[in-house]
């Protein structure tokens, strides 16, 4: 269930995967969402080597009152969501601090280096120690699983905007999904859409 506000103000998400995973479209519908319930948005986006497979990074600040630098300062972060999970691991470092929650797809997606022999990926356990090391709460979305079993990847951005959705810390919830969502995608995407969110707040309420 969505709370009535935020607990502070500024509140910063951080929304951070690579290029092809619809890091930027995950930004701009929860922006929009959180825009439509009356909050002062602003936007800064990373896109790195976005064509190629890297990082990139969103940065959300929500506001009541004030419209705030797009850039959110060293350790300031409130939420991380990570469509990659060594994603999570590159932005804690900069951005998070000991109450930062996190929210990370599980699904890994190998660099070249690592395809190509040249470099190891971490073990997932070790990754996910390492990320829990780093923040007060992780949880763990199988969202590409999901979105695979939808027919279509890409959607595991949308599953996670579900999950973050669920635990009650935004004041938005499923109703402004849907209204952003029919307000900015073709009609026949709706349906597929609601179902990938749906699917992000079933596994964070079995999580809970």
């Amino acid at each position: 269930m969505a709370r009535e506000g935020f607990s502070k103000d500024p509140f910063n998400i951080v929304i951070t995967g690579v290029g092809g995973q619809g890091n930027v479209m995950a930004s701009r519908v929860l922006a929009n969402m959180l825009a439509a319930a009356g909050y002062r948005i602003t936007i800064g986006e990373t896109f790195g080597a976005s064509q190629r497979g890297g990082s990139v990074m969103s940065h959300i600040r929500v506001s009541r009152t004030s419209v705030w630098s797009p850039q959110i300062p060293s350790g300031g972060a409130d939420i991380v969501v990570s469509l990659e999970p060594i994603e999570a691991l590159r932005v804690l470092p900069a951005y998070g601090n000991r109450q930062v929650r996190v929210f990370t797809n599980t699904r890994p997606i190998y660099p070249v280096g690592v395809i190509a022999g040249e470099q190891d990926y971490p073990e997932s356990a070790a990754l996910e120690q390492a990320i829990a090391g780093l923040c007060s709460g992780l949880w763990l979305v199988d969202a590409t699983d999901r979105a695979v079993a939808l027919g279509n990847p890409i959607l595991a951005n949308i599953v996670m905007i579900g999950a973050l959705c669920t635990i009650g810390e935004l004041p938005v919830g499923r109703d402004a999904f849907r209204n952003v969502v029919a307000r900015t995608l073709p009609a026949e995407k709706l349906d597929v859409n609601l179902q990938a969110y749906d699917e992000g707040g079933r596994i964070l309420r079995r999580c809970s």
